[in-house]
């Protein structure tokens, strides 16, 4: 039997991980360039659940959406990686086959009920099912959909200052999954300064890891949440803020942005809901001496 999804809830609003993939064996010192102390596992074995490393010391991540319903809307947050992308200098992502949309299903979503799809930014693995391949072109996967992103995003993912080596993880992923969504009228932008979206969302700026990264803060009722985009990568870096991931392209800003989140988040009742996290990708931050403690749920 099918394990059915977790649905958490956040006042008049229901939350659901619609998992896309689960990688393992992706070895710290490369995830973590330049920061990685490997005494940090022993160190800190007592302070994080298992599920964050496999049997090799090596990390887990996952890729993902979150699926937000509200009373009048179906809201995704993130689109993953999505199938079939030609992603020549990503090879393991590219020309994928994965049951994302199957998966979608299973947490109670078709394509065609979709209302919003809420972008924190453009890399590959976030906007990758905004587009389907159908018959050798890329159409929109969710087609009653409006689609909202950060405009320095789209500024940025679509002018040559970012086809280039340092960002080839990226390449080719404005062409395949954001421009055919733009070039069929769908599609809303999100000013530098962020602001309000649909009453219960509010997107904030969280620059570093990309150029104009937003988080997205929901709060329902007098509940709250924060979906927290690409701030951090993996639990280890809500007890060190300090380590940038391979990915976050303006590092100074990237810690500044994290350690922002942390603050905001630490003991209170604020469920963040990451994208990369192992395990069920959602649980609170707490304050340990000097430094912060991960908690799932």
């Amino acid at each position: 039997m099918t394990k059915l999804p977790k649905i958490y809830t956040v006042g008049d609003t229901t939350v659901t991980r619609v998992t896309e993939m689960v990688i393992s064996g992706v070895p710290p010192e490369i995830y973590f360039p330049g920061t990685w102390d490997p005494s940090f596992l022993e160190a800190n074995k007592d302070s994080f659940s298992e599920g964050l490393i496999d049997e090799n010391s090596q990390l887990i991540v996952s890729i993902g959406t979150w699926v937000v319903k509200t009373p009048q809307h179906t809201i995704l947050i993130d689109t993953a990686t999505g199938n079939d992308k030609n992603l020549p200098l990503n090879p393991d992502l590219a020309n994928l086959h994965l049951p994302y949309l199957e998966r979608l299903q299973e947490a109670g979503v078709n394509p065609e009920e979709v209302d919003y799809v809420l972008l924190t930014h453009l890399h590959v693995d976030h906007v990758g099912w905004n587009t389907k391949l159908v018959d050798g072109k890329w159409v929109p996967t969710f087609p009653n959909a409006k689609y909202v992103f950060p405009i320095k995003e789209q500024e940025y993912y679509s002018s040559e200052a970012s086809h280039n080596k340092e960002n080839e993880a990226n390449f080719n992923v404005y062409e395949e999954s954001v421009l055919p969504i733009i070039e069929a009228g769908m599609t809303e932008t999100i000013g530098p300064e962020g602001g309000n979206f649909l009453d219960i969302f509010t997107f904030i700026p969280t620059p570093g890891h990309s150029i104009g990264q937003m988080s997205i803060r929901l709060s329902s009722g007098d509940e709250e949440a924060l979906f927290g985009a690409d701030i951090m990568h993996h639990p280890f870096q809500v007890m060190r803020p300090d380590w940038n991931s391979m990915y976050c392209e303006f590092g100074d800003q990237a810690r500044i942005s994290r350690l922002w989140a942390l603050e905001y988040i630490a003991d209170r009742p604020i469920i963040y809901f990451s994208t990369h996290f192992p395990e069920s990708s959602a649980g609170y931050v707490s304050r340990s001496d000097d430094s912060f403690n991960w908690h799932f749920i």
